[in-house]
């Protein structure tokens, strides 16, 4: 599987992320493992651009990867993501 990222997108830099949409993201690919943008975007319910600006977010921070699976591009946890999403989804 090659690695795509889409980490040189740039963000303005007043960019806060929502942690609902966070939550939302992690627990979507916690749950189905890795998935395209769109369909992401359809299972997280949130608009296709708020859910591409929060996957670069997390990108930076290392929590997600995009790789190439089956000719697409879906995002995945990595090692630093899954230990955030298990600590996130702590009650």
């Amino acid at each position: 599987m090659a690695q795509v990222g889409i980490k040189r997108t740039k963000l303005k830099s007043d960019f806060e992320p929502s942690m609902k949409n966070i939550s939302r993201i992690m627990k979507v690919i916690t749950e189905n493992g890795s998935k395209c943008k769109t369909q992401l975007s359809l299972d997280a319910n949130l608009n296709y651009a708020r859910l591409v600006r929060h996957i670069v977010w997390l990108e930076k921070k290392g929590l997600v990867e995009s790789k190439v699976e089956d000719s697409k591009v879906n995002v995945a946890l990595t090692g630093k993501g899954e230990i955030f999403a298990s600590i996130f989804s702590e009650d």
